[in-house]
């Protein structure tokens, strides 16, 4: 049982690598000029705020997807995790391939996630959550969310063969520990505002 558990967080966990990063890069290396452009709708607030801007989301996406393809490499030399097989992001199968379909795929993840975040965004300045503010189980989820929609609107089958029920049962349980705990690491290195 306990090796069916490890098995499912690390097969989760690293399927979801591509999904996980672009948000803390946007952050890291985010800044200039934002998304909305600075621009309010009717209600009188912003449409996005500082917080997202073009810069952080280019950042983001390209590291995130660079993230997915260190993965293949990582596959083609062939890496485990302590004799765990770890699944590619190729529709073929082939954990390694590196084609189409397979970027694609991360693509997707990375970009969703900066998708979900943006949306969550918007919502939460709509019902007047200020930059940073808290918003429980949304903050954890937002850009897994979004990384879900674009890659099974992109890769339906690669996500649902490889995001199997355990691994995706142990993304949804595991990604709220790891929202915050890197929060946590990047308000105390200064990268963050709030510890949330």
């Amino acid at each position: 049982m306990l090796l069916e558990i490890v098995t499912a967080v690390a097969v989760g966990v690293w399927i979801m690598l591509p999904a996980y990063l672009p948000n803390s890069f946007a952050a890291l290396l985010g800044g200039g000029r934002p998304i909305d452009g600075g621009k309010t709708l009717k209600d009188g607030r912003r449409i996005l705020g500082d917080g997202k801007t073009w810069r952080g989301f280019f950042a983001g996406t390209l590291l995130g997807f660079l993230v997915g393809i260190i993965e293949i490499f990582l596959l083609k030399m062939g890496f485990n995790f302590f004799g765990i097989a770890l699944p590619g992001f190729s529709a073929t199968g082939i954990p390694d391939a590196l084609d189409l379909s397979a970027c694609l795929a991360i693509l997707s993840l990375a970009v969703g996630a900066l998708l979900g975040d943006m949306t969550f965004s918007f919502i939460k300045r709509r019902i007047g959550l200020k930059r940073g503010a808290p918003f429980p189980l949304v903050d954890q989820y937002d850009f897994l969310i979004g990384a879900f929609l674009l890659t099974m609107l992109t890769s339906w089958t690669w996500f649902f063969q490889t995001l199997a029920f355990w691994p995706l049962i142990a993304v949804i349980i595991i990604t709220p520990l790891l929202h915050v705990g890197t929060n946590i690491v990047g308000y105390k290195l200064g990268i963050k505002n709030e510890p949330w």
